[in-house]
């Protein structure tokens, strides 16, 4: 089925929410920089998301799977089938909570910490290359304007 012009938005609408809609605007950068992180760690088999949780990871206790999702800014099922394709590589692992045998922490293996050693340069190699093409400032005043929406409240009652 083919919709006539009078059946959709005005042009004019759809041009404006394209121009001043940040939540789209954020998901189109934020989907630029995973592509860019995702060529830049293609070469030790992680995708941008996956150095991430890894990364998070580096501690000496292993968080809870309910601590580490909001960090991540991920629901806990979805960090849960993250965490899959990297426990069967070996890189981490889910073990259960001494104190509550229901919950489960993640921790990250030596193998892990040792693919990553070998990934940081690659990442910041891609982060320098970055920063340089936005230009002096530009991803301090990124890095700032996105850490005031990450405190706004979700419902937008604030």
């Amino acid at each position: 089925m083919t919709l006539s012009n009078a059946e959709t938005l005005p042009v004019a609408t759809v041009h404006h929410i394209r121009d001043t809609c940040l939540c789209l605007a954020a998901q189109r950068a934020a989907r630029a920089l995973a592509r860019r992180f995702d060529v830049a760690l293609r070469p030790f088999g992680l995708t941008n998301g996956q150095f991430s949780l890894l990364v998070a990871l580096n501690q000496a206790q292993p968080p809870a799977i309910g601590r580490l999702a909001p960090f991540l800014a991920m629901e806990p099922s979805t960090l849960t089938a993250a965490v899959k394709p990297l426990a069967r590589r070996g890189l981490l692992r889910v073990i259960p909570d001494a104190k509550d045998r229901r919950a489960r922490r993640v921790q990250i293996t030596l193998e892990g910490v040792a693919l990553l050693r070998e990934a940081v340069p690659a990442w910041r190699a891609a982060h320098a290359a970055l920063d340089a093409e936005l230009g002096e400032g530009t991803a301090a005043a990124l890095r700032r304007g996105l850490a005031e929406i990450r405190s706004l409240p979700a419902d937008g009652a604030g």
